[in-house]
């Protein structure tokens, strides 16, 4: 953080707690403070050190690249590079991106007015310039939050050098201005985040025309507008994303741009599955409960299908699939919550199903696998379930509950019966034992809706192991015995 003194007043947002702002408001009042002026490179290069040196993570929410993505990021900000991202849809570029604002300093000043927020030590254009020599110290400042420091443009083929440098302002010229003077310019997105961080997602989708207007930004630190013998000394960090697909599919990343990103680094999807569970269980928007357990058969088919070989690989099976997945389970609980008038919404076994038929149209099959979209997944999901049930409930003997469904009446589930019903035509505990305590105990079943859960986990899992049968009625109903 600048040196300089603060209000005690803290105001407390949504998501985090900003200080106020520090209290100079002249150039003469921000030297007297002890100000020192740093570029965007050493901030973020200072502010992470001091992050790591005190054990404080420097990258909240960023699940599974501790080990990979992470320390190589890091050692690129600290040599002040820029940085292109490169890695499949859904795997947390912009996420990281956006993450960086994080370690900027939280107030920085700026001259009162200035279109392109340059620091009252150096101003660059030749209105602050003129502005900073007429006014002298009592150059009126302004404090910018780190929040308004970061930009981000989604590179679309439509993109144009306006956009990004800029472009002469015809109301400027209208005023009376001639079209050699500098301050005839309307700045693009990269001048206008001098000082800051300027994030371009799909960075290939750019025309390659396009990308060569930011070769000088790149290189040179500087911009020229249509010829404009003005040189902006730029302080921006360059970030970009990309999928390493588009350098052969939809566009490239030009060899001249490629070589100025001093560092390019390749994100993945989670490698463990409590990566996986952890980005689910923090992304997802849930409106019920959801067991872990539900969430684990969700994390292990989203795996499944990124190896399996019917499902296009090049285009990815992104983190939202699994997500998706996690919030359409809990508003099928949710759902059958309303319907049936139950107290507690809670996902169970028989809402997965609702989920084959919502993730088809979220991933790409390979030519010649037409029609057998649906097969696969469902073949994936019970896959899931019965790798789950061996990782939870693996060593439980369940004969007893297997001779009471073959002895008794059979068991009805559907997403359409409450827990209560469902536990109801359960075998009474004098024919299973301590069968169901022990399923409610192994996957920490409290309530009436969990134990339904895991005992619905339970008799799948009998089921996909052929110990007992399984059949759906007209009604839309599920029937073990």
């Amino acid at each position: 953080m600048d040196h300089v003194p603060e209000d005690n007043f803290t105001t407390h947002g949504s998501q985090s707690t900003e200080t106020r702002h520090p209290s100079p408001r002249t150039l003469g009042e921000l030297r007297a403070s002890g100000h020192v002026q740093r570029s965007v490179r050493d901030e973020i290069r200072n502010n992470l050190l001091t992050a790591l040196r005190e054990s404080r993570d420097p990258w909240p929410g960023i699940v599974g690249f501790e080990a990979t993505v992470i320390p190589q990021l890091e050692r690129a900000l600290i040599a002040g590079h820029d940085v292109v991202m490169l890695g499949e849809r859904g795997q947390g570029k912009t996420r990281i991106l956006r993450t960086l604002v994080g370690l900027l300093d939280e107030w920085t000043p700026v001259i009162a007015g200035s279109e392109l927020g340059e620091h009252p030590y150096e101003p660059i254009t030749p209105a602050s310039i003129r502005k900073a020599a007429n006014l002298l110290d009592d150059l009126p400042i302004e404090w910018r939050h780190r929040s308004q420091r970061y930009s981000e443009k989604l590179a679309t083929p439509d993109t144009s050098v306006a956009d990004l440098v800029g472009d002469i302002d015809p109301m400027k010229v209208a005023e009376g201005r001639s079209l050699g003077d500098p301050e005839t310019i309307h700045f693009g997105l990269i001048p206008r985040a001098h000082r800051g961080i300027v994030a371009i997602n799909e960075l290939p989708d750019l025309a390659e025309r396009i990308q060569v207007s930011m070769l000088n930004v790149m290189e040179e630190r500087d911009i020229q507008v249509r010829g404009y013998t003005l040189r902006l000394p730029l302080d921006v960090l360059v970030m970009a994303s990309a999928n390493p697909e588009d350098y052969t599919n939809r566009g490239r990343i030009i060899t001249p741009l490629k070589d100025r990103f001093g560092a390019e680094i390749r994100t993945h999807y989670p490698l463990e599955l409590d990566d996986e569970v952890a980005v689910i269980e923090q992304e997802a928007d849930l409106t019920a409960s959801v067991p872990t357990f539900i969430v684990e058969i969700l994390a292990r088919f989203t795996r499944y299908a990124r190896d399996h070989p019917s499902i296009d690989q090049r285009s990815g099976v992104s983190a939202r699939f699994s997500i998706a997945g996690a919030e359409t389970v809990a508003a099928a609980a949710l759902h059958r919550a309303t319907v049936t008038g139950e107290d507690q919404a809670v996902a169970r076994v028989v809402d997965l199903e609702s989920v084959v038929e919502v993730l088809r149209g979220k991933i790409e099959f390979e030519s010649g696998e037409e029609g057998r979209e649906l097969e696969i997944l469902e073949h994936l999901m019970r896959k899931s379930v019965a790798d789950t049930v061996r990782a939870h409930l693996g060593g439980i003997d369940m004969a007893a509950l297997v001779d009471a469904l073959e002895n008794g009446e059979p068991v009805v589930t559907g997403d359409r019966v409450r827990a209560v019903d469902f536990l109801g035509s359960i075998p009474s505990p004098e024919t299973t034992g301590n069968v169901l305590d022990a399923i409610a105990e192994r996957l920490e079943a409290d309530i009436e809706g969990e134990r339904a859960s895991a005992v619905e986990l339970a008799l799948e899992g009998l089921f996909l192991a052929r110990r007992i049968g399984k059949e759906a009625d007209e009604a839309g109903q599920t029937i073990y015995g």
